[in-house]
């Protein structure tokens, strides 16, 4: 038999070994060969070899690949690349490529009328060397792909809009996005619809100006101020914790009554206590800046005993503001030094410093708009040009499928930005008659 004491430091050192022993080095060539030599070799089986399935299918390398004719509702010949017998890509609308389609997917090549399209609109605005904040709308088709990318190494500030083909998915938004440099960005379709929201997302990237107006310290103590006395209000001491009263009425039957006050007793065990009265000529008069800063630093202590996993500590932040106010603390002046610019590794309502390099820079004035002709869109323009009057055009919109109508509305709010900065807006893939 084995005492207990001598059991327990036995699974110690077992449990020990057990953790101790846990690689997490997946390639042993990256460890030093002294130490890899030493591992153990396991023995295996070697798999046995096993004949080619005669009927599976054998992929073939891919030779061709071909856009699609929506309107003729078959693969594009034009459209179209392949690669010829000599070992040449030669494409169907611009003959030979030649050595810079090397290593070039044969899917994108296809794709190439549609980003000359967008090169070319993009083109047509840098006339004049302009250089400024670029619209793009159908930013994930192929021709918005190619106007996004080249628009961003020119130096431009892009404001690419998604349509509904593609907005639907956060993921493509994001990939989209993720192709736009700082200042610019993209946004959904449903986003543009809204002009005013639109308008002053563009304005800002293009003028730098974020919409975020500068705080003060005392700012952020009267809004702390009025915050606290709410909570004292909602949750005073007179309650066992600072919980909602309707948490702790007992509505079930009369013999679970007993079992249901063991139960809250435990429940409300887990919450701080209710608050002390607080009286708001006294907060005014003695919670000063300095102690809100105080204040704020004992948030600090907590998340580290939190994070060490000690939770040990008394932590209610309504005493913590009556006991500052009774017995002011000094603010540690080598952590909140304000007689010199540094770098802020919190948020603090002392020093509004920011560090040189984290300030909006302006995209630059409008330069102008890419509007991406998408099936929608075209079928919504052209049905609206062809109305006279202004009663026919709100008769148009109004038959138009909720596609029709979301792909022109955002469109005009594109179209419309551009002329009211004095700038010009191009289409790509197609006519889009009455709209640029």
């Amino acid at each position: 038999m084995i005492s207990s004491s001598t059991a327990r430091r036995v699974s110690q050192a077992v449990l020990r070994r057990g953790v101790h022993t846990r690689r997490k080095t997946k390639d042993a060539v990256n460890l030093p060969g002294a130490l890899a030599q030493n591992f153990p070799t396991k023995m295996v089986e070697p798999t046995p070899e096993t004949a080619e399935d005669p009927s599976a299918y054998q992929k073939s390398p891919v030779t061709s690949a071909h856009a699609i004719d929506i309107e003729a509702g078959k693969v594009s010949t034009q459209d179209s690349v392949a690669i010829s017998p000599d070992g040449k890509v030669v494409h169907g609308r611009y003959g030979e490529l030649g050595e810079a389609a090397d290593g070039v997917p044969l899917e994108y090549l296809a794709l190439l009328r549609m980003a000359a399209e967008g090169a070319a609109g993009l083109r047509k605005i840098e006339e004049g060397g302009k250089t400024g904040t670029v619209m793009v709308f159908g930013a994930s088709q192929a021709s918005g792909l190619a106007a996004v990318q080249l628009a961003s190494a020119n130096g431009h500030a892009v404001v690419g809009v998604v349509g509904a083909e593609h907005s639907c998915h956060e993921d493509m938004v994001e990939y989209v996005k993720g192709m736009i440099p700082e200042p610019g960005t993209a946004v959904a379709e449903e986003y543009a619809i809204a002009k005013k929201n639109f308008a002053d997302l563009v304005n800002g990237i293009a003028s730098g100006d974020e919409g975020l107006s500068c705080y003060d310290a005392d700012e952020c103590l009267e809004d702390f101020k009025a915050n606290l006395l709410e909570y004292v209000e909602a949750y005073p001491e007179t309650l066992p914790a600072a919980v909602d009263p309707s948490k702790m009425k007992f509505l079930g039957m009369e013999k679970d009554k007993d079992t249901f006050r063991t139960n809250m007793e435990a429940y409300l065990a887990q919450f701080p206590p209710g608050a002390p009265p607080i009286a708001k000529d006294q907060l005014d008069t003695k919670f000063t800046n300095e102690q809100y800063e105080v204040f704020r630093s004992k948030f600090w202590e907590q998340t580290t005993n939190v994070v060490s996993g000690d939770e040990s500590h008394f932590f209610s932040p309504p005493h913590i503001a009556v006991d500052l106010m009774k017995q002011p603390q000094k603010m540690d002046k080598a952590v909140y030094d304000t007689s010199h610019p540094s770098v802020p590794y919190s948020f603090t309502t002392v020093n509004n410093f920011f560090p040189v390099g984290t300030q909006q820079a302006p995209g630059g004035p409008i330069a102008g708009a890419i509007i991406v002709v998408t099936p929608n869109l075209e079928t919504a323009a052209t049905a609206v040009d062809a109305a006279k009057t202004l009663r026919e055009k709100a008769e148009a919109l109004q038959f138009l499928s909720d596609a029709e109508k979301s792909a022109f509305s955002a469109a005009s709010s594109v179209a419309a930005f551009a002329r009211k900065a004095g700038a010009r807006g191009y289409t790509a893939g197609g006519r889009l008659p009455g709209l640029t």
